[in-house]
């Protein structure tokens, strides 16, 4: 068992537990944040039927959630041994927050029209939110990170 750090439980860290909560957290608030959207326009479950429908959408989209969550938070493990993991970390999560844009540029060109921003990028922003905000107060990096630049300093 690895010595207590502040703010962080006792409880051994596991990836997947772990990654299964994130992706249901994350994948939860992006479902509701576009559910709302929907509902708000006056088009509930619009962008459901869009894209294949209510049940196969959900399905889809919490399966790529959980293995999102999970991901992240096998990465978030490793660069606390290895930090140079970070940046390519970093350069993945790039790559898919402009897959995003490109879907909505397409999406909102089609079928969803101008609120596909608002309904596809507004729930990636949601999603992008908690994962930085639950990985963050689980996982203090920052913290790992400024005390590793300070030992190679001395």
């Amino acid at each position: 068992m690895r010595p207590k750090r502040l703010g962080m439980s006792t409880r051994p860290h596991s990836s997947l537990r772990e990654g299964v909560i994130l992706g249901a957290v994350v994948g939860t608030g992006i479902w509701a944040w576009i559910a709302m959207v929907d509902a708000a326009v006056g088009e509930p479950f619009r962008t459901f039927a869009v894209l294949g429908g209510v049940a196969r959408f959900t399905a889809l989209h919490f399966v790529f959630c959980l293995a999102y969550g999970v991901v992240a938070v096998s990465v978030v493990h490793a660069a606390a041994r290895e930090a140079s993991l970070m940046v390519g970390a970093a350069f993945a999560f790039f790559l898919l927050e402009f897959a995003f844009v490109m879907l909505t540029t397409i999406l909102s060109q089609g079928s969803l029209g101008g609120l596909a921003w608002a309904r596809i990028l507004g729930g990636n922003a949601v999603g992008a939110a908690l994962t930085l905000l639950i990985l963050w107060r689980r996982h203090p990096l920052a913290q790992e990170f400024r005390d590793g630049t300070a030992e190679g300093e001395e």
